[in-house]
């Protein structure tokens, strides 16, 4: 059975379906489902393989004991959202009214998905940096909009300022950025941001940014939302979620901040897509979203030590690495290595090292995915012994 219609062209033009209609799995979809049917170590997904702060678990448990599984308020419960404007006033310093410009979503996906669906028409230009979430090309392509890129470019994954005024036009309807970014962990220059602050108001766009790794920054770096620029609130569409900071990626707990009048749009369409999710997740994020400072700083030096593991172990199996500022993710160039093509690689990995990771060109547009061809992606999310394993397979490759 197959749908039919402009549902199916529109599944279709977005990469959803296949020719004959059938459901098209994503690369982490086939990754892991490589690693399950191999017993290979899985390092292509983004999920952790261990539980984040005990007390936000705990929080969870209570919620559900107390009744809390039923139906939460259409925005959010109060709490959540009031834990979500205290938060970007504590370490951002932006003010928020959490019943007017705070919407809590099932996850970042959700509200990635309800924004530019809310926002984009049909012809719209949505610009986005290459590569880019897979996410981000489907949703614009189902709201029948352009996706329109600017490359990153190699070693430090950074846009180049010409190739950004030259992207964005009268007809960038949003300029959707994600810092730290996802798939290469960079970050992106105060310079950089301010830019797509002067192009959004000289062509009348709207920015949204996802920042999901926004504690996840290692080395000294620091997050700067780009909605703290002057000029920018007014027109930024603000997107983050737990998953990520607190190893709860299967809660699906996210949100938008925004200014009133557009988060009002997301919400006609986001009402009609889950409705609501996560009701006893939700005050345990809340809990989550106050723990101590030392907390979300520990969360990220545990992770940086987890990257420092892993990267030595590419490194020694003879691959040239990108070390990340942020985020769960280090690119890898495996052409030291001999292999050229690094979809080919990940699917033979597996046998060769008893490892799976994801390619890099399954975030770009063929256009440009030869310009990555050779790059992989591995997660350093995981356990410390299953990265120190993972490593001693991979110097298999370098014999």
């Amino acid at each position: 059975m197959t749908i039919s219609g402009s549902w199916q062209r529109a599944a279709r033009g977005a990469l959803l379906l296949d020719a004959d209609g059938s459901v098209r799995s994503t690369i982490f979809a086939e990754m892991s489902n490589l690693a399950t049917r191999t017993g290979a170590i899985n390092l292509g997904q983004g999920f952790p393989d261990y539980d984040g702060p005990a007390e936000v678990l705990d929080a969870a448990r209570a919620a559900i004991s107390a009744g809390a599984n039923q139906y939460p308020p259409a925005t959010g419960i109060p709490a959540l959202r009031t834990a979500i404007a205290e938060h970007q006033q504590r370490f951002y310093g932006i003010g928020l009214d959490p019943d007017r410009e705070v919407l809590v979503t099932a996850g970042a996906t959700e509200a990635i998905a309800a924004t530019v669906l809310a926002l984009v028409d049909e012809g719209d230009e949505v610009l986005t940096f290459e590569p880019f979430y897979d996410e981000y090309g489907a949703v614009i392509d189902l709201a029948r909009g352009t996706h329109t890129t600017v490359p990153l470019r190699r070693p430090d994954f950074q846009p180049d300022h010409d190739d950004l005024r030259a992207a964005v036009t009268d007809r960038t309807r949003l300029i959707l950025v994600n810092d730290p970014h996802n798939p290469t962990g960079a970050t992106f220059s105060r310079e950089t941001l301010a830019l797509l602050v002067e192009l959004a108001h000289e062509h009348d766009a709207i920015i949204v940014t996802d920042e999901v790794y926004e504690h996840l920054v290692y080395d000294g770096t620091i997050h700067t939302p780009i909605s703290t620029l002057p000029g920018a609130r007014e027109r930024t569409v603000t997107i983050s979620s737990a998953g990520k900071t607190f190893n709860t990626t299967g809660w699906k707990i996210g949100w938008i901040t925004a200014p009133p009048a557009i988060l009002q749009a997301i919400i006609a369409v986001k009402q009609f897509l889950t409705y609501v999710n996560g009701a006893p997740f939700q005050p345990a994020i809340a809990l989550g979203l106050r723990l101590p400072d030392e907390v979300f700083t520990g969360i990220a030096a545990e992770l940086q030590s987890k990257r420092d593991v892993l990267a030595n172990g590419l490194t020694a199996a003879g691959f040239t690495i990108t070390k990340p500022k942020a985020g769960y993710f280090i690119v890898a160039d495996a052409a030291p290595l001999g292999f050229d093509d690094g979809a080919e690689l990940c699917r033979t990995l597996p046998e060769l090292a008893g490892v799976v990771a994801v390619p890099i060109s399954a975030f770009c547009h063929p256009e440009l995915a030869g310009e990555y061809r050779s790059l992989v992606r591995f997660a350093f999310c995981k356990r410390l012994d299953v990265l120190e394993r993972a490593s001693a397979q991979l110097s298999a490759l370098r014999r």
